[in-house]
């Protein structure tokens, strides 16, 4: 067809790449091999102490991001050696691939890098940069002060403010008011009531002749109502008078009435009392039934010779506790449970029980423990000791006998 073009299509064949093909690069194998370890930048950076920053800069082929040059060879390397690479070869990739060359020590390409801060860089207008050309008005330089602030924030300023104000003035207004003394001058000049008399105008003013005999009406000039209060007035006692509210009661004589009077008999009183006292008298011939039993006799200890003893009672408690001494005696009390008796020579000690002495406790120089004292008990355990001459307690009691023949003794005998 007349004026159609006719474009020439060249048909380019696209064949598939292998593996070998693509560009094996330094930071891809140094991050297999950290990946093989299973170690992360900070991990890296824990172990080597080197910043997670220049181990990512030497993985990316970044010199720029390290602040010393001089420092780098010696990173890359111990970095390589970390992941078993060959510390040489790495390097030289890293030369190759970034382009760093390595400096003179004395050079200011070894040196730290100053770097410029970070507001500085903000700041900083790039040259050529026609949006940020002052040529350019319609593009704002910066942001101002006034740009920051909202209408919305101005009006809530506002609004507060005169709320706030509004508020104090009308606490100031009711402060004043509350404060405020109103002094209204008045015609009567004030008098002092003190000075008063009590009886001015209370007299009656009597009308004259004249006044009488006219026919006008008589007007009377009447005292004033205080006047007349103060004159009418109860005047105060100087001593109080007391009236006695329980003045019957006072009079009354106990001897006259009740049970402290003096009875008054006549014969029949007198008869009725004596019939009552024949009555009490042949009452108490009467044998009366005892109902109670009497107490139980006494239960002694009689030391024969000097013996140490301890009684407990039954709940463990020691209620006597001393070095008994010949003839010493010492009164069981009677309890519920029996106490027990500890001695330290049981042929010193005797019980008196109902006149007689039982005993010795135990053979002498022997020590007896836990002896119940109850009377049926040591009556059964045992015998009635002979009193005589030729035995111990006999000896004792005629010793007391001898300096005491009044002295009353425990046991009767024989």
């Amino acid at each position: 067809m007349i004026g159609r073009r006719f474009s020439k299509i060249i048909d380019e064949k696209v064949e598939p790449k292998a593996f070998d093909d693509f560009e094996l690069r330094l930071g891809d194998m140094m991050r297999g091999e950290r990946a093989t370890l299973g170690k992360s930048l900070l991990d890296v950076q824990r172990e080597l102490r080197i910043k997670a920053s220049y181990i990512a800069a030497i993985e990316n082929a970044d010199p720029e991001v390290f602040d010393t040059p001089g420092f780098i060879a010696g990173y890359v390397r111990s970095y390589a050696r970390y992941l078993n690479m060959d510390p040489d070869n790495a390097f030289a990739a890293f030369c190759d691939e970034s382009g760093f060359s390595v400096a003179h020590g004395m050079s200011s390409k070894a040196s730290v890098v100053n770097k410029p801060a970070r507001e500085d860089r903000l700041t900083r207008v790039a040259v050529g940069d026609i949006f940020s050309s002052p040529n350019t008005p319609f593009v704002p330089m910066g942001e101002t002060f006034l740009s920051r602030i909202e209408p919305g924030a101005i009006g809530s300023m506002v609004v507060l403010l005169a709320l706030i104000g509004a508020i104090g003035f009308g606490g100031y207004s009711v402060l004043r008011e509350v404060q405020r003394v109103q002094v209204s001058p008045v015609d009567q000049t004030p008098v002092v009531l003190a000075d008063l008399d009590p009886l001015n105008g209370a007299s009656i003013t009597q009308p004259s002749a004249e006044v009488v005999n006219s026919a006008a009406p008589q007007v009377l000039d009447d005292p004033r109502g205080n006047a007349l209060d103060r004159l009418y007035r109860p005047q105060a006692l100087d001593v109080p008078v007391l009236v006695a509210r329980d003045a019957p009661i006072a009079n009354i004589d106990p001897r006259s009435i009740g049970s402290f009077t003096t009875p008054v008999f006549n014969d029949t009183d007198v008869n009725l009392i004596a019939g009552i006292n024949g009555a009490l008298v042949e009452a108490n011939d009467i044998a009366v039934p005892q109902v109670v039993e009497g107490p139980a006799p006494a239960l002694q200890m009689v030391a024969a010779y000097p013996s140490w003893v301890r009684v407990r009672s039954a709940e463990g408690t020691v209620i006597y506790e001393a070095v008994m001494e010949k003839g010493d005696t010492w009164t069981v009390p009677a309890t519920v449970e029996p106490s027990t008796l500890r001695t330290g020579e049981s042929g010193a000690i005797y019980f008196a029980l109902s006149g007689d002495c039982y005993g010795p406790v135990g053979a002498p120089g022997s020590v007896t423990s836990n002896l119940p004292l109850e009377q049926t008990a040591l009556a059964a355990l045992y015998e009635p000791a002979p009193v005589t001459s030729e035995t111990t307690l006999g000896r004792m009691f005629a010793d007391l006998s001898a300096i005491d023949p009044l002295a009353a003794l425990p046991c009767k005998a024989n």
